[in-house]
């Protein structure tokens, strides 16, 4: 039974795949009987073609592979499965060849049909899009999954994870911002994370926030989540972090600060000021809050810049995420050029 509807899992993954490199052809049914999807997915055809035209780049192919993370119920004639998808896409744009690449994680409801399987339903998680406003800001007395279930209470971990935590700290002496390590510790943990930090349900800051200390920006310990800039992980069940190294908004007011030493950042008014490990700030309704956070990581033909993230994994995505289920046409984003000297 298993081999069955995985015949049918796999028709879906590539009628995703075709539909990346020709929009259009994601409109084609195939298996898949949730006329929602279908709806939302001809909608988002027309967007993307219209991105592709935009960005003036040509989609070359596509890969998209497909692991089940777990079967959430099966009885006989119905699976309901949550997969996670990482898509590769590969276009090209003034000569040059770019490849991006994300992870993806849906719940697919099957059902059986005569000889073979459909999908009756597909469950997309956009944690991009999460209301919770951060990693332990809002104190939860139940940890959540992106579906909604109750995840076990974090295990204690030692209180300074990370040795380094004590290498240049705000009010020491002026160092460099570097650019290249930045950039470099993001494409080496983009997919899974460093196993020195907590990975949080929400990540993308505490992400990005890794990346500008591995680039060498002074942690500002204060003791206060509130205040400074700042990791040590779990002492106990207490979270030791401060809201500015995990959540979006927080990062967004900490970088636009005053001060005259440790990490600052300049506000800029267009991505393409932006520079290696510099920061961009993600609002998807226009209301002033940001919820999500990336770090730029290469650039493309046109010296536009291409960015990481984590919660919905990312590798050398164009900075304006309109592939994203996230993206609504009031998005706003904020974009800061981390100083050279910190």
């Amino acid at each position: 039974m298993e081999q069955a509807w995985k015949k049918s899992l796999f028709a879906y993954v590539d009628l995703l795949n075709k539909g990346r490199v020709a929009p259009a052809y994601a409109q084609g049914q195939g298996t898949v009987k949730d006329m929602r999807f279908h709806k939302m997915q001809g909608e988002r055809s027309r967007r993307l073609a219209q991105w592709y035209e935009s960005r003036s780049i040509t989609p070359l192919r596509g890969e998209t592979g497909v692991r089940t993370l777990r079967t959430v119920r099966q009885n006989p004639g119905e699976i309901i499965a949550d997969v996670a998808l990482h898509s590769a896409l590969y276009y090209e744009k003034g000569g040059i060849t770019h490849r991006e690449d994300k992870i993806e994680t849906e719940r697919l409801t099957f059902v059986q049909a005569g000889a073979g399987w459909e999908i009756i339903n597909i469950e997309r998680s956009v944690p991009e899009r999460s209301s919770k406003r951060g990693a332990g800001e809002a104190e939860p007395s139940l940890r959540l999954s992106k579906w909604g279930e109750v995840l076990p209470a974090p295990q204690p971990s030692q209180p300074l994870l990370n040795r380094r935590i004590l290498r240049g700290t705000a009010g020491s002496r002026e160092v460099r911002y570097r650019r290249e390590e930045a950039a470099a510790y993001a494409d080496r943990w983009w997919k899974d994370g460093n196993p020195e930090f907590e990975v949080f349900d929400v990540d993308c800051t505490n992400y990005v926030s890794q990346c500008l200390f591995a680039g060498g920006a002074p942690i500002n310990y204060t003791g206060k989540r509130e205040m400074g800039w700042w990791y040590k992980g779990y002492n106990g069940a207490q979270e030791w972090w401060s809201f500015s190294w995990a959540v979006s908004d927080s990062l967004g007011r900490y970088l636009g600060g005053q001060r005259s030493s440790g990490l600052r950042a300049e506000a800029v008014e267009r991505p393409d000021q932006l520079s290696l490990g510099d920061v961009i700030l993600y609002d998807w309704d226009g209301n002033g809050h940001y919820q999500h956070s990336t770090v730029v990581t290469a650039f493309d033909a046109d010296g536009m810049p291409l960015v990481n993230a984590r919660t919905v994994s990312s590798r050398h995505r164009y900075w304006d995420y309109r592939d994203s289920y996230a993206w609504t046409d009031r998005t706003a984003y904020r974009f800061f050029h981390i100083n050279d000297y910190l």
